[in-house]
């Protein structure tokens, strides 16, 4: 039995890998993955197939995602980048050690800053974005993806979609750039 470097290349894990999607009736299986917790929104998923690559059969790990979901990560890390210059102390909630602290009036001044600036970036469309895929052939299982795809909400239909398009050569990418703003969100 041949030793694979990278197991997503292996045929048993690659066979294994069809016959979840068969009994789950699709040609991808979700993926658990509690590090993300925008997975639980609707906008993001985490998902296997099986495909080809240079005509050698693979498992595709690919994170899909909306294009506005896409954006206001780009637009928070932006927003982020800036209030770091003037707060270089401040450390958002989501990426506090154990035991960080931070005086109450500096957070309020430094979220307070961060929300004028994520609006200001959305007001003058700053960031644009549009549909896209980056593939990772470098990865330690099969070859990931990440997939932005301008969508409402992804769902089984459009992951479907997505990895019949993928896999028969016929995806069909939208090159429109696209700005958000959170007040779309909201309504």
């Amino acid at each position: 039995m041949a030793n694979y470097k990278n197991e997503g290349f292996d045929p048993k894990e690659i066979n294994e890998l069809k016959e979840e999607c068969r009994q789950e009736g699709q040609s991808f299986i979700y993926v658990e993955d509690e590090d993300l917790d925008v997975l639980e929104s609707g906008e993001c998923v985490h998902i296997q197939f099986p495909g080809t690559y240079e005509g050698q059969e693979v498992i595709y790990d690919a994170l899909v995602y909306t294009l506005r979901l896409h954006h206001s990560s780009l637009v928070y890390e932006m927003a982020l980048e800036q209030v770091r210059k003037t707060f270089p102390t401040y450390v958002p909630p989501e990426d506090r050690e154990l035991g960080y602290t931070i005086a109450p009036e500096l957070e309020e001044e430094a979220e307070t800053a961060l929300t004028e600036i994520i609006e200001e970036i959305e007001e003058t469309e700053t960031v644009k974005v549009k549909e896209n895929i980056d593939v990772d052939t470098d990865f330690e299982y099969g070859i990931s993806l990440d997939v932005c795809i301008n969508v409402e909400e992804i769902t089984d239909d459009v992951v479907e979609e997505f990895v019949q398009g993928f896999n028969n050569n016929t995806l069909s990418l939208d090159d429109t750039l696209y700005s958000f703003t959170s007040e779309d969100e909201e309504n």
